[in-house]
C-alpha cells in the first residue's frame, strides 16, 4: 500500500516554479530518504503533504485522501522540522505534554527514556535551550509520536555527531518494533544511507532519482587508471562524472560493467552520497533537464 501519492504536482510562487510536475509514490512501513540540495523542493513537498501548503496543480493523496483540513489524515501525520517553534513560555515537559495530546499513538514511557538518553532538562524553558537541545526536543517528539507517517525535515542538524548517531539508533530500533512510514529529509546522506530503504532525489523541483536503495547502490561504478585504458573502457557508457590528473583518469559511469582484465584499471563502488551528488551535477550540466539514473521499477527515465 502506498501511503503517499503525488501525480503531476506543481507549485508556483509567483515567477518561481518550486515543483514541476512531481509524481511520487511512497510505500507504507518504509524509511524513505528525500534528498536534494537547498531550494530543490524537498520542504515544499512535505508542506503540501502535511497541509501546510497547497499544490498549484496535480493530485495529492495521503492515506488515500487529500490532507487539507482532513482530521482523519492529519491525526496520523507528524512533521518535525529544523525550525520547529514552540511558545516562549513552554518548558520541555510542556512541549512533550502537548505532543501527547496531539498524537494518538504517543508513547510517554518512550519519550521519558529519550529525554534521559539525550540528557534533556525537562524543566528548562524552551527558549533557554541550546540549538542541540532544541533539536533533541524535535526528534524526541517525532520518535515518541509513533505517527503512522512521520516526516523529519532535517531537525537533527543541530545535534552533534554522537547525538545524531543516538537518534539513528533509536529510530531504527523503534521502527523495527513499531513499523511506520518515515520520511527523512537530509544533507547528511552518508550518515543515513544504511537507514533508508527507498531514495527520492529532487533537483530544481523535479524528481531525478526514485529508486529502491539497495538497487540504487548497484547502479554506478568508478573506473580509474591510465587515461587511455579508462577512455577505451567507458566509451559509449552513460557517464556521470570524470576527473583527470595528468595521465590518470577517474570516471563514474551508470551501471556496473564487467571489470576488464589487464590495462591497470581499478573499480570502486559508488556510495549513495556520491551517486546523488554526481547525478545532481549531471542534471545541472544538462541545463536543468531531468536525466534520472533509475526509477522504482528499475527502468530508465
Amino acid at each position: 500500500m502506498n501511503v503517499i501519492r503525488m501525480a503531476g504536482v506543481s507549485k508556483r510562487y509567483g515567477d518561481v516554479m518550486a515543483l514541476d510536475g512531481v509524481s511520487l509514490e511512497l510505500a507504507e512501513n518504509t524509511i524513505h530518504g528525500l534528498l536534494g540540495r537547498n531550494g530543490a523542493g524537498k520542504t515544499t513537498i512535505m508542506q503540501i503533504l502535511t497541509a501546510q501548503g497547497f499544490e498549484s496543480s496535480g493530485t495529492v493523496e495521503v492515506f488515500g485522501q487529500h490532507p487539507y483540513e482532513n482530521a482523519d489524515v492529519l491525526s496520523r501525520v507528524c512533521f518535525i522540522k529544523e525550525s520547529q517553534r514552540y511558545p516562549d513560555n513552554f518548558k520541555v515537559r510542556h512541549a512533550l505534554r502537548a505532543a501527547e495530546i496531539v498524537y494518538p499513538h504517543w508513547d510517554a514511557a518512550f519519550a521519558a527514556q529519550l529525554v534521559a538518553d539525550f540528557g534533556l532538562p525537562a524543566n528548562r524553558t524552551i527558549k533557554k535551550l541550546s540549538r542541540g537541545m532544541l533539536s533533541a526536543v524535535g526528534v524526541i517528539i517525532g520518535l515518541a509520536s509513533r505517527a503512522p507517517l512521520t516526516f523529519f525535515d532535517e531537525p537533527y542538524l543541530g545535534l552533534d555527531a554522537v547525538a545524531r548517531q543516538l537518534f539513528y539508533d533509536r529510530l531504527l530500533a523503534d521502527y523495527a518494533e513499531h513499523p511506520r512510514t518515515v520520511v527523512l529529509s537530509t544533507h547528511l546522506i552518508d550518515e543515513v544511507s544504511d537507514l533508508i530503504e527507498h531514495v527520492v532525489v529532487i533537483d530544481k523541483g523535479r524528481i531525478i532519482i526514485d529508486e529502491n536503495a539497495d538497487t540504487l547502490r548497484h547502479q554506478a561504478v568508478t573506473v580509474s587508471g591510465p587515461a587511455g585504458a579508462v577512455e577505451a573502457f567507458v566509451a559509449g557508457r552513460d557517464e556521470l562524472h570524470r576527473e583527470q590528473l595528468g595521465g590518470f583518469l577517474r570516471v563514474t559511469v551508470a551501471g556496473v560493467p564487467e571489470p576488464a582484465a589487464g590495462g591497470g584499471l581499478e573499480f570502486e563502488p559508488v556510495s549513495l552520497q556520491q551517486l546523488v551528488v554526481r547525478t545532481t551535477q549531471r542534471e545541472t550540466a544538462h541545463n536543468g533537464r531531468p536525466v534520472a539514473v533509475g526509477t522504482a521499477d528499475g527502468g530508465r527515465r
